[in-house]
């Protein structure tokens, strides 16, 4: 990462436009600028540091909202002019409280990434008072039981013609299965590639 401080090439005000990116999603965050201080305390501590233009001061991002954003990955453009700073949020990265400046929101596959990365720590940490850690600690029958159930909900929850009880069910189901794949120590990147496959067999038929 020095190189990254020694090739960057900051603008006449000392400034390089920071593009900060969901290294789970891929999704753009939002676009912030940084001074040689500042992209040198994100390398430094692995979490965002910004230059504030309108407050003429240097930001710890989620220092006062607690939205901290863990650097995974910083690298420059093409002609070292503007950095992209790969992330790992722990909130939302907008002060209005959305998850991103741009007004997306993740879609399917980079919302669940996030949540089983949620849960991998829950498994390593074991936090008191998370459900996730309660699950863990009672071991794979439990795990199990609990898929079971939250199928045999989501099927009960299709024949109703409320479809936000569906919804609700389903996003219970999908928790559930990931929690039991984070115990099995099965990625979503095994799941995703079994269904690629069988996408090309399903088109060479």
């Amino acid at each position: 990462m020095n190189e990254v401080l020694q090739e960057a090439k900051f603008n006449a005000d000392g400034m390089i436009p920071a593009i900060v990116q969901d290294a789970r999603t891929r999704e753009i965050l939002t676009l912030a600028y940084m001074n040689k201080e500042a992209l040198t305390l994100t390398m430094e501590r692995g979490e965002t540091y910004f230059w504030s233009r309108s407050r003429q001061k240097l930001w710890h991002k989620g220092e006062t909202s607690g939205n901290f954003q863990k650097v995974v990955k910083i690298r420059l453009d093409c002609d070292n002019d503007a950095v992209l700073v790969e992330v790992e949020p722990t909130g939302p990265a907008c002060h209005t409280g959305s998850y991103s400046c741009f007004q997306v929101e993740p879609e399917l596959e980079g919302v669940l990434k996030d949540l089983y990365s949620v849960i991998e720590e829950r498994k390593e940490k074991r936090p008191e008072g998370s459900y996730t850690t309660y699950l863990f600690n009672s071991g794979l029958d439990k795990i199990l039981k609990k898929v079971g159930e939250e199928c045999t909900e989501t099927i009960v929850a299709a024949k109703n013609p409320d479809s936000n009880r569906l919804v609700s069910e389903t996003g219970d189901l999908l928790y559930h299965l990931l929690v039991l794949l984070v115990e099995r120590g099965i990625g979503l990147e095994e799941i995703s590639r079994e269904l690629k496959e069988r996408r090309t067999a399903t088109k060479g038929t």
